[in-house]
């Protein structure tokens, strides 16, 4: 019965679509998404083969025993939405996620530090979380419609000097999302061989198309079924 319905599924889905499922952070983060959603959400991800969930750290146990057994990584969110706790909480966050089952963390920056020129307190906030992450992937969340093109470059450039894997648009939760500007911009930035995911308002197969041509390696998305079918 269950592969059956796997095969239905992949019947389902396009020929693009299944090359880019592997790329996509299938995405709850609503402050009112239920555990039920959650189950669906995780279940949508291991049918279609998406690279991972992201859902909030209250979910993370509930992602981890759903995921069991299956190549789909667990990923959640520290210092969401806005990057403003402390290091010390963020490093808590990442440590308590770990403990949970995570095993991508992707953090906010510290927006207002960067802003302030605060290089310094930029960079040992994300080496904070880097080391509590124990060697996981850790994606930089850089909330880029809240930035100059100038903190967006100084932005990535120490989120690669701090040892983390990806630089990332957006929370989705801001004015505004990914766009292929800025993803052109941040792959610039880091080079060819680090990781550059688009998040934030990328809803159909076109959406995630131009961001990949652009540069993105990874892409976060509600979406994620609509993109693939």
């Amino acid at each position: 019965m269950i592969r059956a319905q796997k095969s239905e599924i992949k019947g389902q889905m396009t020929e693009k679509g299944a090359e880019i499922a592997l790329l996509i952070d299938h995405t709850l983060l609503r402050p009112d998404a239920t555990r039920r959603e959650v189950v669906a959400l995780c279940s949508e991800a291991r049918n279609f083969g998406f690279a991972a969930v992201c859902v909030n750290p209250s979910f993370v146990r509930v992602a981890a025993h759903e995921l069991s057994n299956s190549p789909v990584k667990v990923g959640t969110v520290i210092g969401f939405p806005l990057g403003a706790s402390t290091t010390e909480t963020k490093a808590f966050e990442a440590k308590d996620a770990i403990l949970n089952g995570a095993q991508e963390l992707d953090m906010v920056l510290a927006i207002a530090e960067l802003k302030d020129h605060n290089n310094e307190y930029v960079l040992n906030d994300i080496k904070a979380v880097v080391k509590a992450g124990e060697e996981r992937v850790i994606k930089v969340i850089l909330e880029t419609c809240l930035l100059t093109d100038e903190e967006k470059v100084t932005a990535c450039k120490l989120v690669v000097k701090a040892g983390a894997h990806f630089v990332k648009t957006s929370t989705g939760l801001a004015e505004g999302g990914a766009t292929v500007e800025d993803i052109r911009l941040m792959r610039r930035t880091v080079g060819p061989e680090f990781g550059v995911k688009a998040s934030g308002g990328i809803r159909s197969l076109d959406d995630a198309l131009k961001m990949i041509d652009a540069g993105a390696t990874r892409i976060g998305t509600s979406c994620g079924v609509a993109i693939v079918t």
